[in-house]
This record gives structure tokens, C-alpha cells and sequence, in this order.
């Protein structure tokens, strides 16, 4: 991972085309889906990820190599929320729906979908900190000490907005009867 992780930032370094080609289509999916967890809003996640590419071709000598690409790549995007959503304050209450990968039926796509859209109302209800926590964990599976680095709270911080978050979500799913 160390040496992936070089390889990267000499390749950012020398802005090689290829390098951001791969990393774009190995993160695309995965930074898509945060972004839209974070925000809420499909078009505004579509936004900040072709921004989030950008800043990394504009930054990517900024990047060393001695931290997680992931995780330096996941706080460029989550700095361009935040600084979107501080010159911008609405929030829709729409939730795109981004499909799942790899279901082996139709019934069980069915089944997926319903619970995930029942998911994803009850978190538009938390927080943005529970949300950002819970999805950096459970849709990206990121450890504590890789969301803790993405978001720069402490652990503890990144511990208590999970458990406050699953806290504050089980209510709102046992009343949509999962």
C-alpha cells in the first residue's frame, strides 16, 4: 500500500494523464457515493466530484505519499462540500438512488432498494457530522482512524457521532417497519 501510495504521488507530481485516468475510474463510484451521502443532492455530488478532480490535477503535488491516497482524497472532496454548503445553505430532502452492484436477483434488488431508500430518508434526518460518519463507515467502510483522518475530528469524536448517529437512526427505521 506504501509503495501505491509513491507511485501516486510521483505520478500526480508529474501530472501524468493515466495515472488520473486509472485513479478516476478505481475511485469514481466510491467518491460519487460519498459526495451524495454528504450532500443529499445527486447534481451537487456530481458537481464537487468533477471538482474534486480538478483540485487534485490543480493540487497533486501537495499529496506526498506518506498518508492513505484514499483518505487525502476523500478531505479534498469534503472540503469542497463544506465550502460549498457555507456559501450555499439550502438543502434539498431529495436522496439520489444510486444503484447496487452485484444482486443476484430481482427480488432481493427489490428488498435492497426499498431498505436502502428507507435508509437513506431516515439519515436526511440526522446531522450532517452522523451522516458523514456513518457513511464514510458503512458505504465506504472506511476504519475509525481513516474517518477520523478524512474529517479531522478526533477518534473519540469520529466513535460518538457514529454510535449518536445509529442511536438517532434506529427510531426512525423500527417506524418504517425494518
Amino acid at each position: 500500500m506504501a509503495d501505491e501510495n509513491t507511485e501516486i504521488a510521483r505520478g500526480l507530481r508529474r501530472r501524468d494523464p493515466h495515472l488520473l485516468d486509472r485513479l478516476i475510474e478505481q475511485y469514481q463510484h466510491r467518491l460519487l457515493r460519498y459526495l451524495v451521502h454528504l450532500t443529499g443532492q445527486r447534481e451537487l455530488a456530481e458537481d464537487l466530484f468533477q471538482e474534486t478532480w480538478v483540485r487534485v490535477l490543480e493540487r497533486g503535488r501537495q499529496y506526498d505519499g506518506r498518508r492513505d491516497f484514499t483518505a487525502w482524497l476523500f478531505t479534498v472532496a469534503r472540503n469542497l462540500a463544506i465550502d460549498h454548503m457555507r456559501r450555499r445553505r439550502p438543502e434539498s430532502e431529495e436522496q439520489a438512488d444510486i444503484p447496487q452492484q452485484g444482486v443476484p436477483s430481482a427480488f432481493d434488488l427489490a428488498a435492497r432498494m426499498e431498505q436502502s431508500e428507507r435508509i437513506a430518508a431516515g439519515m436526511q434526518h440526522l446531522p450532517a457530522e452522523y451522516r458523514e460518519a456513518l457513511a464514510l463507515r458503512f458505504q465506504e467502510g472506511m476504519s475509525l482512524e481513516e474517518i477520523a483522518r478524512v474529517t479531522g475530528a478526533p477518534l473519540g469524536t469520529v466513535k460518538s457521532r457514529l454510535y449518536r448517529g445509529l442511536s438517532a437512526l434506529e427510531p426512525l427505521l423500527k417506524g418504517a417497519g425494518l
